[in-house]
Formats: structure tokens, sequence, C-alpha cells
């Protein structure tokens, strides 16, 4: 099994389980430093456009209301490193069907 892109950037959270209780950490610091720097700064773009944009992402929107704006920067990370995985696995194109889509199609 091929590692996805997610583990090679390291922008996964560490789990940290007890009693049946999962708690999540910080992003990892191993893997691909720039890779991970790069998917992060690229979210923090995208969510710098969110605010005060009234045709934003739900999503997105709901997300900065509830969540510190890095914790959102690297959960967005994290999103998008999927997509790029998938991708490039399945091959294909991406194509935005929409401000509030957020999903590759192939």
């Amino acid at each position: 099994m091929r590692p996805s892109l997610c583990r090679l950037a390291r922008t996964d959270a560490k789990a940290h389980s007890s009693g049946g209780k999962e708690r999540l950490g910080g992003i990892l610091k191993m893997g691909n430093a720039t890779l991970r720097s790069l998917l992060v700064c690229g979210a923090t773009s995208v969510l710098r456009r969110v605010k005060g944009n009234e045709k934003a992402p739900r999503r997105l929107v709901a997300l900065l209301a509830r969540r510190p704006f890095k914790v959102v920067a690297v959960a967005l990370a994290n999103k998008m490193a999927r997509i790029i995985w998938a991708l490039l696995t399945r091959g294909g194109t991406y194509r935005n069907t929409g401000p509030a889509s957020g999903t590759a199609h192939t």
C-alpha cells in the first residue's frame, strides 16, 4: 500500500487514545516539511479570502466560527492533500463545480 500524500506531508494529527476516548494532537513534524508548509500556506491564503466574503463556502465559514484560524488552515491543508493524492493515484483533472463543493471529480 502506498503512503498517502497526507502521511507524506504529515498534515494528519497525532492520536493519543486512552480509555476509548480519542484525542488528536498537533500535526506531526516528520515527513516533507516543504510540502507541508506549502499546503498550509495555500490553505491560509484560501482562508484569508473567506473572511468577509459572502460567496465563501459555508463549511469554511462555519469552521472558522468554531475553531482557531490555524487549526482550520491545517484541516484544509489536509483535505487539499487528500484531493491531490486521489487525483495523482487515480488520474484525472480537478474540476471545481462551485464555490461550496470542495470535491474532486475524476
